[in-house]
């Protein structure tokens, strides 16, 4: 009878100690952020500020993946992209120790984009891993969202 009553009350104790504990659900797309732009669903025009907000507490805390260098661009995806659309330079930040959002506004800027081409705002996450001598490796993954430019 010892044992039952013991057994339940870990269980109940192991039920209430993880109710209390928020769960992480993170996709495999959220291993190297999450992008949200603003103003959102709104056609951009050259001049306009861009608000771009990324959240790392997927990559970080599920993933282990944490950012050393951070490179925004302005992109037609290859297959889309004629040859004529150039990767444009937003902003390359670096995550500040202990954060796990990385937010800022900038212009777009005044570059000669093509009317109806696909574009994207991408975040290039580069960050470091062992390699196989305990070395330093730097990898590079990616998140985008897709923005319309008026030409």
């Amino acid at each position: 009878m010892k044992f039952t009553i013991s057994t339940i009350l870990l269980a109940i104790a192991g039920f209430v100690a993880s109710a209390n504990i928020p769960a992480i659900v993170c996709s495999e797309a959220d291993r190297f952020g999450v992008i949200s732009i603003s103003p959102s669903g709104k056609p951009f025009n050259a001049g306009d500020n861009i608000s771009i907000h990324i959240d790392f507490t997927c990559a970080i805390t599920h993933s282990g993946i944490v950012p050393k260098f951070l490179d925004y661009t302005i992109e037609v995806p290859a297959p889309l992209n004629n040859g004529f659309e150039p990767t444009i330079s937003l902003a390359r930040r670096t995550l500040s120790p202990g954060a796990t959002v990385d937010s800022f506004t900038t212009k777009i800027p005044h570059e000669f984009f093509t009317a109806g081409a696909p574009y994207s705002v991408v975040l290039t996450d580069t960050y470091p891993i062992n390699g196989t001598d305990g070395s330093e490796v730097l990898r590079e993954g990616g998140v985008l969202a897709s923005i319309t430019i008026n030409v």
